[in-house]
């Protein structure tokens, strides 16, 4: 049940990343600082799902050590 938890949170991070991405895109010529904002939230965004998923497999390999 934990693991799936993590993994659902991982492809939460994704979408928000494709939304972020959404976002800068629409607004680029419009508002460039709101651009600049939602492309740095897209950088930590893909920063974070790499993030979970590498602990996430750190956790499923400390439980099939055991």
């Amino acid at each position: 049940m934990g693991t799936k938890i993590y993994r659902l949170f991982e492809y939460a991070y994704i979408v928000m990343a494709i939304l972020s991405i959404y976002i800068t895109l629409t607004n680029w010529g419009v508002d460039n600082n709101k651009a600049y904002l939602f492309a740095f939230f897209t950088i930590v965004a893909i920063f974070m799902f790499f993030f979970k998923r590498n602990f996430r497999k750190k956790i499923e390999g400390r439980k099939d050590n055991e």
